[in-house]
């Protein structure tokens, strides 16, 4: 859209972000769809971020904030993008933001099912105009039967895919996970699409619609829980920190604190054993096989612990590790970036230069031929407005939508 600071050459290559020339008209607010356009800002998308006026909700989702007041919900799905304020009552906006749309090389939005057709910002509408689109939708639960009157919201979801009827103790109340799983799962499947149909389209030259729900995500990132029922005919329960197919995996009492244990198999099992002083264990019949243990585990905990009481937590994370049983303790937020900091996967990164500055966190991933950007901090709202509508009014490249 405009000039950018290009990005530095890395080893094996050529300094351009694989994203570089795609150009993203973000009408997407709150979680799913900003963390989807964020991981592909990240890799050089132009991402502009289209909020009315009151701006995304998440711009007023606090505490915690940021030193600066800015909310740390918003600034940590709002990176390399730029913020445009439009109000679709406004026919000039309208007008703009369907000019945005028509340029765009991706749409992605969450309005509800149809909730854009009467702005002409639907996919019928955009790919008349504009007919390689790739449009990526994200819904709660489909836009299609009774499901597309319901709204999205990743706790409701939780609940109605039976997430939380696993998530607590057996014998309390159900729970939500700690964060909005599904809103980052549908948002990461969302992101699959979108770059599946981009490699679609060089072939092709075809645009396409894609669909993202959140109930759909729940059915697919349930994984062994959602297939227990449909392959096994087994409905699952919560188990607290327990799994039902592995035992020991789960947190465990040590001389001092608790330490989560994961015996993944029969050999990680025996060197378990040998750590604990009890190598005669993994070899009785009754627990020598993953299903075994599993099956007996009320019978097998008592002689574990007992002899986990021998060890403290920190010999025994250094203990296992060091014979290959995955073994960790239980961290806050702020430990858990302090050890991966430890581990040299500096997840926080500075977006931004100068004293403009703000700190993120890490792209998830790493490539052998180019670094992730962080060159834009999470843009104030409107900022870019004026700079967007100049881009708008001039004549797109020969060849190209954007």
């Amino acid at each position: 859209m405009s000039e950018q600071t290009p990005s530095p050459a890395t080893p094996g290559g050529n300094g351009k972000l694989p994203l570089e020339d795609i150009v993203i008209a973000d009408f997407s607010r709150v979680l799913a769809g900003p963390y989807a356009t964020m991981l592909l800002a990240d890799l050089g998308a132009e991402v502009i971020k289209v909020e009315g006026p009151a701006g995304d909700d998440t711009r007023s989702w606090v505490p915690p904030r940021r030193p600066d007041g800015v909310s740390t919900y918003y600034a940590s799905i709002n990176r390399n993008k730029k913020s445009v304020v439009l109000d679709f009552k406004d026919p000039d906006d309208l007008r703009t933001a369907q000019r945005l749309a028509h340029r765009a090389d991706v749409v992605i939005e969450n309005f509800k099912p149809g909730g854009l057709r009467k702005f002409g910002l639907d996919y019928e509408s955009v790919a008349e105009h504009n007919p390689t689109v790739i449009y990526s939708s994200i819904t709660g639960f489909g836009s299609q039967g009774k499901g597309a009157k319901y709204p999205g919201y990743d706790l409701i979801v939780q609940a109605m895919s039976g997430l939380m009827s696993l998530t607590g103790d057996p014998e309390g109340p159900p729970y939500r996970a700690g964060i909005s799983v599904f809103d980052v799962m549908a948002g990461l499947h969302s992101t699959i699409g979108i770059l599946a149909a981009l490699r679609r389209r060089d072939h092709t030259g075809e645009g396409a619609h894609i669909e993202a729900s959140l109930m759909a995500s729940a059915m697919s990132g349930l994984v062994n829980q959602t297939h227990a029922y449909v392959g096994g005919g087994v409905t699952p329960m919560r188990m607290g920190n327990a799994h039902a197919s592995l035992y020991p995996y789960e947190p465990m009492p040590t001389a001092d604190d608790d330490v989560i244990i994961a015996c993944g198999n029969n050999v990680q099992f025996q060197r378990f054993c040998e750590v604990l002083g009890i190598p005669e264990i993994a070899e009785d019949e009754r627990f020598a096989d993953v299903g075994d243990r599993t099956e007996r585990r009320e019978e097998l905990r008592p002689i574990l612990e007992e002899a986990l009481s021998r060890h403290t937590a920190a010999e025994l994370f250094e203990e296992l590790n060091a014979v290959g049983v995955p073994c960790g303790p239980i961290n806050t937020i702020k430990q858990g970036v302090e050890y991966a900091e430890e581990l040299g996967l500096e997840p926080v990164v500075q977006v931004g230069s100068g004293d403009g500055a703000v700190p993120g966190v890490r792209h998830p991933l790493s490539f052998s031929t180019l670094q992730p950007r962080y060159e834009l901090p999470p843009p104030g709202l409107g900022e870019h407005t004026e700079e967007v509508k100049a881009w708008l009014s001039t004549e797109p490249a020969e060849g190209s939508t954007s």
